[in-house]
């Protein structure tokens, strides 16, 4: 058979029910994200860009180490490791021979909570996800140091327990691994008689792409509806691979890119600024237009499935001056920090926050509003209208202490 006779959508199906074989992946799209992947190594000299692949999961033995051992096969050039030092990480990308397939098996060893930061490792995966992306380095012994730029472009694979970072997540394909059930089964690994058969596979792969390289360089492949921005760049290599290859690799791509998104926007959790901004919006707030800060973290700390009851690590609540720090990272409209102002409640003049001044970083951060629901007396907010307290709810009100005594609540949907 010679390159130009090739049928990239059967090579693909042979590289998919390879990894079905060893690896128990949680969705049809995981097998169809991980092919176009090992796929799109190939052609890494053909993208402006890389996609990272991230098998985590929360507890060991999910099968996350087995599927980087079956990536390891079908990919061209590839090394695995398990810490490697950023210097080291350079190199590799810089050495004669093209352009590695980095493996990173116990990722969490990396960038966990007993890591203790190793913000170079950081750096190189976070700029090497796009073609050109070099840092500054000195080379030399003792005092005979000169300066040097490398590489950091190619394409990383990950394994690990837990999460990453999110600069690293957010440029990733992330396939949430788990344990096998009962019924799930794969076939046991041997590397001495199966490795032979990915690198064969590897090796038509390498065949197929070089037929196919001009064909993606030159590609925009059309993304899915609502698919646009960080998560476009991952999945555009992953797509054009999918239409080079055609057949029901297209259709099939597009599904899984759409479900991958997803599952990875459900499974972020907000950083601490835009979950207070969203619960500020929909759970205290709810179109009032000013709310005292101590009716502001009454409402906060009584919210179930929220950290602000016991926010900091020695249980104690958020304050006004935490509240303050974490709305200050925000502007206003006019582009100053979000500050806390007086607000003219009854006689007083307490301290506190104006609808207007949060609605700029409402509009740019948070998730759309939820629907409209009907009123709930689990759900209670603080109400401030037009400068005076208002008292009323669906059958009571109820009055709580703050910073004066004619601030009053009311129970809202």
């Amino acid at each position: 058979m010679t390159p130009t006779t090739i049928d990239g959508a059967a090579l693909l199906d042979e590289v998919e029910a390879f990894h079905r074989r060893f690896n128990v992946f949680p969705t049809e799209a995981a097998y169809v994200a991980v092919t176009l992947w090992d796929a799109h190594a190939h052609l890494i000299d053909a993208f402006d860009g890389t996609a990272r692949l991230a098998f985590l999961s929360p507890e060991p033995g999910s099968g996350k180490s087995r599927a980087l051992e079956i990536v390891e096969t079908l990919t061209p050039r590839a090394a695995t490791t398990v810490n490697a030092s950023a210097n080291a990480l350079f190199r590799l990308v810089e050495a004669d021979g093209g352009t590695p397939t980095l493996l990173f098996d116990e990722i969490d060893t990396v960038f966990g909570p007993k890591a203790g930061g190793n913000e170079e490792v950081r750096g190189f995966l976070n700029s090497g996800y796009r073609r050109g992306a070099k840092s500054l380095r000195c080379v030399g012994d003792g005092s005979n140091q000169s300066t040097e730029w490398f590489s950091s472009f190619c394409a990383v694979a990950m394994a690990g327990l837990g999460s990453l970072p999110d600069t690293i997540l957010t440029r990733s394909v992330i396939i949430r691994m788990r344990k096998k059930a009962p019924n799930e089964k794969a076939e046991p690994y041997r590397r001495r008689v199966h490795e032979k058969q990915g690198h064969a596979l590897r090796d038509r792969l390498a065949d197929w792409a070089a037929t196919v390289r001009d064909e993606v360089a030159q590609a925009w492949p059309e993304m899915p509806d609502g698919v646009s921005d960080r998560p476009a760049d991952v999945w555009e290599p992953l797509l054009a691979v999918a239409d080079a290859a055609g057949g029901h690799w297209p259709e099939r791509a597009r599904t899984a890119c759409v479900e991958l998104i997803k599952a990875a926007q459900q499974g972020d959790e907000a950083s601490l600024g835009v979950r207070l901004l969203t619960d500020l919006r929909d759970k205290v707030f709810c179109g009032a237009d000013r709310m005292p800060t101590a009716a502001i973290l009454e409402v906060l700390h009584g919210l179930d499935d929220a950290p602000w009851a016991d926010l900091n690590d020695d249980g104690k609540p958020l304050t006004a001056r935490g509240l303050s720090k974490v709305l200050s990272q925000y502007v206003r409209p006019d582009n100053t920090p979000i500050r806390p102002r007086g607000i003219r409640v009854g006689s007083g003049t307490p301290k506190g926050y104006y609808a207007d001044d949060l609605a700029d970083a409402w509009a740019r951060y948070c998730p759309p509003p939820p629907e409209k629901s009907a009123t709930s007396a689990t759900s209670a907010t603080s109400q401030v209208n037009g400068g005076e307290s208002v008292a009323e709810d669906l059958g009571e009100s109820r009055h709580m202490s703050a910073e004066t005594d004619t601030r009053q609540l009311r129970v809202v949907g």
